[in-house]
């Protein structure tokens, strides 16, 4: 593929219809474009998002995917959640049909400059939290990618002095072909997605190449206390650090109670400790590669301590929903992971009741016994990968299976006593029970709330 792309009457087919696919395929269209949709599910279940295909001419196939179909196109965009070796694609592949990802395709048309974020765990706040500070700075920014909002969604607002902050997966990475992102970070590597990566290496691999096609002028950022991302650092572009634990040659590091930048000679302070209001140390972790994005795209230390301070934080990661008869409730719906979960249940002192479960991932739960047993009153367990759960936390710590959401946070409520917290921190996907993580949190919200209105009412 070149480095301009011409849609205009050439063939593509979209794979899968969530957010990215419905996106791709409407913007595809409005370039002239020969768009075919090709979804698993048969058309009631996604019945908005045909009725607006049809009606802007894009032609669709449900039901499953058709061989012939994948073999007479000029360009395939896969969604995200479609792995890129089912049969029609690889055997598109292998008959030289181009096949990209959403974020590559959006990247040819993307004007400005581009900061990019991956990472197993924090890519999220750490994404929103750049936005943050460079639209407080006074910056034309646009938000998107894994986040929430297509990146290709984002094209028709870009311009050149712009600045598009994305979040971009595994998934979507492993798919590209010359994306190139101005600034690019590596948050952290921990096992994920072993359910659709065969492997550790195969998902380190499709993270590692954010930095694949940056050239010498280009930054990449990478977390100095992360030996497994570290090491995935590339030699080509200017290279920064971050870390939360010793000083850096370049890069932002913590010192003395105060987030420093330096690059070379130059050292320069941006705020205290003090100034971070998120709770956690991973997410100083994220402020420091925030404010290590931030600087590198043209933010000041005034513009980024005040951006620090004005962050109120991410829907679903770690997020604080109601105290009820001194009972706090924390919604960590983003925690998707073993390792997320393990920093969520870290970010408390104790006397925690969580809740853990749903589609598994591949996960190691072994890895949270040790800190379940410091911290947890009891495991509340939900969804598919309950019994592994309570299989691989056995003698750690006392284990319940509610089986459902609304029957665990009944539970943790009944169990609990002033001065507890109940934390869900599933350390799995969502999928089980949930659309996403979101729709999981905000069920979540919507039943502590309904507790609260009863404990409120029981008062009275």
């Amino acid at each position: 593929m070149s480095d301009t792309l011409e849609l205009a009457d050439k063939r593509v087919l979209v794979v899968g219809l969530e957010r990215t696919g419905l996106a791709t395929a409407l913007f595809c269209r409005a370039r002239g474009a020969r768009v075919t949709a090709s979804e698993l599910r048969p058309e009631p279940a996604v019945a908005e998002r045909a009725a607006q295909l049809r009606a802007a001419g894009v032609a669709l196939e449900f039901g499953g995917h058709r061989r012939e179909t994948f073999l007479d196109q000029d360009l395939i965009v896969p969604s995200p959640g479609v792995p890129l070796e089912i049969g029609p694609l690889a055997a598109a592949r292998a008959a030289g049909v181009p096949v990209c990802s959403e974020i590559e395709l959006a990247a040819r048309f993307l004007r400005g400059r581009l900061v990019a974020i991956t990472g197993s765990n924090g890519k999220t706040t750490t994404t929103l939290l750049t936005g943050h500070i460079l639209e407080g700075a006074g910056r034309r920014v646009l938000v998107g990618g894994n986040v929430g909002t297509p990146l290709i969604s984002l094209v028709d607002r870009s311009a050149p002095d712009a600045v598009t902050v994305a979040e971009v997966s595994s998934f979507q990475l492993e798919a590209i072909d010359r994306f190139r992102p101005d600034v690019a970070l590596l948050l952290n590597l921990t096992p994920d997605h072993l359910d659709r990566h065969p492997s550790l290496d195969a998902y380190a691999r499709a993270k590692a190449r954010i930095f694949e096609n940056q050239r010498a002028e280009d930054a990449a950022v990478v977390n100095a206390d992360d030996a497994a991302a570290a090491r995935l650092a590339p030699a080509k572009p200017r290279r920064f650090w971050f870390s939360r634990r010793g000083p850096v040659d370049s890069g932002a590091c913590l010192e003395d109670g105060r987030i420093v930048f330096r690059s070379g000679d130059r050292l320069v302070g941006l705020l205290h400790r003090a100034d971070v209001g998120l709770r956690g140390e991973h997410n100083l972790e994220n402020v420091l590669a925030a404010a290590c994005a931030a600087v590198l795209a043209g933010a000041s230390p005034e513009e980024i301590r005040e951006g620090v301070r004005s962050f109120a934080g991410v829907e679903h990661r770690l997020e604080f929903v109601a105290e009820i008869a001194g009972v706090a409730f924390y919604n960590d719906s983003k925690a998707t992971n073993v390792d997320a979960a393990l920093k969520s249940v870290a970010a408390f002192p104790g006397n925690l009741l969580v809740i853990l479960g749903g589609k598994d991932k591949g996960g190691d739960f072994t890895l949270l016994a040790p800190l379940l047993a410091e911290k947890a009153h009891v495991a509340l367990l939900i969804g598919a990968a309950a019994e592994k759960i309570a299989g691989q936390l056995a003698g750690a710590v006392p284990v319940e299976r509610p089986g459902t959401l609304e029957a665990a946070i009944e539970r943790a409520y009944e169990l609990a006593r002033p001065g507890d917290t109940v934390l869900l921190a599933p350390a799995c996907a969502s999928f089980d029970q949930f659309r996403n993580y979101e729709h999981r949190g905000q069920v979540f919200k919507q039943l502590v709330r309904a507790i609260e209105t009863r404990a409120s009412a029981d008062r009275r």
